[in-house]
């Protein structure tokens, strides 16, 4: 199974985005520093995101990466899979021989990691947060999506 350090940072990222921010614009610099993401990494991650259609760049003094969609619409699954490719496993040869029993098998825990994965959205992660009473960082304006 790959899930690397990737992965998890793109969903950090995003929740930070949508938690701290309502999925409005957000510097770069500000989601490295306080979502602890090494900033190069991060520019990296969200190159791979905004080509995925998950975040978009806006230009200006009060620019940023913003979400691309409405949290409750972006699913961890999405994240990884933008970042990690897929399928989750990596390749096998179990996976891939057809008269193999045990391809079945791995076959089907693949798609059942994936259905939890995508069970998963960026805004029930903002509302574990909510629950923990995580403070919110800054003023949280009502979002604006381009539908």
């Amino acid at each position: 199974m790959k899930l690397t350090s990737k992965g998890r940072y793109g969903v950090r990222a995003l929740f930070f985005i949508a938690y701290h921010h309502g999925g409005r614009p957000t510097q770069m610099r500000e989601v490295a520093e306080k979502a602890q993401i090494p900033a190069r990494f991060l520019e990296q991650i969200f190159h791979d995101l905004k080509r995925a259609g998950l975040v978009r760049a806006k230009r200006g003094p009060n620019g940023g990466y913003q979400l691309a969609r409405e949290p409750a619409l972006i699913t961890v699954g999405d994240v990884v899979r933008a970042l990690e490719g897929s399928p989750i496993f990596a390749p096998s040869k179990e996976r891939d021989d057809p008269k193999d029993p045990i391809a079945g098998v791995f076959g089907d825990l693949e798609k059942n990691i994936e259905k939890c994965f995508d069970a998963v959205t960026i805004a029930e992660v903002c509302a574990r947060g909510e629950k923990l009473g995580l403070p919110k960082q800054g003023n949280v304006p009502a979002p604006e999506y381009a539908i």
